[in-house]
């Protein structure tokens, strides 16, 4: 069963400054405030950002007094997680978490044999309206702070390290988060400023540390932001959920293309590639007898050749009373092998926690239901 805090407890929570909102010669401003020298900042900025302290108790080489006071006035982790949900197998966990305002977000913990990849959100809902999204159908609450954002993986990360944290999974512990997608709930390109601060603060060596070749942004097209990130120095990957190869279609799946349509779409990602040498993944949602069949294959094919890119086809996990449904295997398998022949190379998502309804904002929708 869920956990819900009390009115009081999220007050409380929301009174108090969330140290991961802080730089760290901010942090060792607040702490110079409270009479402290600057290497007190930097002992609790590494408990924090490398051995993942999620309160103030376990900083142990703090004084008593300076924990107290700490405490009192701020908080490591704004996120309160209410819900968990575990797949039969135990490779993916999903968590529903609470914000200091109230508000709900969700992010997943797939684990494989090699990678523990998490997915996590950077929006509360999301405004962009995809016909067949989950979080869409809620529209946009706000934006998440850089923050809230970090402080997903950071949940994660304390989990992995701690051998005895529940629930068990089939992978040996301790361990550490070795890839990151935003591509949970939310539009990224839509909260830029937010989502590059946090990802400088999780690929920084004197932070979390992850390199940025292990980190994938997803995005469903905002051609602004994709010349932006073009120009970023962090080799961020970039993803661009296409799901059709031309206007007609894609504006009926992903209204944003009626601002910027396909070809104009394209035409953005080549500039990103002539400036970055980095390849794209291009993620296209399989729909029964809506954009999974042949034609349309060859048709994106002929589009994405001159690319370099990889396409990722994805099963779509549905939605409870939604027109749209996954493909047929067999429909995949030819979809596939089409791209393939073309010489666009494909991979086909593998499918995880089917059961526990994996899909960023199902389990948010199923609670508050």
């Amino acid at each position: 069963m869920p956990f819900f805090p009390s009115s009081d407890e999220v007050a409380e929570k929301a009174r108090r400054a969330s140290l991961l909102e802080l730089s760290r010669p901010e942090l060792t401003a607040l702490l110079a405030e409270l009479g402290q020298p600057s290497y007190r900042a930097n002992q609790v900025w590494d408990w924090i950002y490398k051995r993942y302290a999620g309160d103030f108790e376990s900083m142990t080489n703090l004084p008593k007094t300076l924990r107290e006071q700490l405490a009192e006035q701020a908080t490591v982790d704004p996120l309160t997680p209410l819900a968990q949900v575990n797949s039969a197998d135990g490779d993916t966990q999903k968590v529903l978490f609470q914000l200091p305002d109230g508000r709900t977000i969700e992010a997943v913990l797939m684990l494989y044999d090699r990678r523990r990849t998490l997915c996590i959100s950077s929006q509360v809902g999301c405004a962009m309206g995809c016909t067949f999204c989950a979080t869409a159908q809620g529209g946009l609450a706000r934006n998440l702070t850089a923050g809230e954002i970090v402080a997903q993986v950071l949940y994660f990360a304390r989990y992995l390290a701690d051998p005895e944290a529940a629930p068990a999974v089939n992978v040996e512990r301790p361990t550490r988060v070795t890839n990151i997608v935003l591509m949970g709930m939310g539009e990224p390109m839509h909260n830029y400023d937010s989502v590059w601060t946090a990802l400088r603060r999780l690929t920084d060596n004197d932070a979390f540390g992850l390199a940025a070749r292990h980190i994938t942004l997803s995005t469903v097209g905002l051609i602004p932001m994709i010349d932006r990130m073009a120009e970023e120095d962090l080799q961020i990957g970039l993803a661009v959920s296409i799901h059709a190869p031309n206007d007609e279609l894609r504006t009926r799946l992903v209204p944003i293309n009626k601002a910027y349509p396909v070809d104009e779409l394209l035409a953005a990602v080549q500039r990103y590639i002539d400036r970055t040498h980095r390849r794209v993944t291009f993620e296209y949602a399989l729909m029964r007898g809506v954009n999974d069949s042949p034609e349309l294959a060859h048709k994106l094919a002929a589009k994405l050749q001159p690319l370099l890119c990889h396409v990722n086809l994805i099963p779509l996990n549905p939605i409870p009373d939604s027109p749209f449904q996954p493909t047929h295997d067999e429909d995949a398998r030819v979809f596939a092998d089409i791209l393939r022949d073309a010489g666009v190379p494909t991979t086909m998502r593998l499918r995880r926690g089917v059961e526990i309804n994996a899909g960023c904002g199902q389990l948010r929708r199923a609670v508050a239901a």
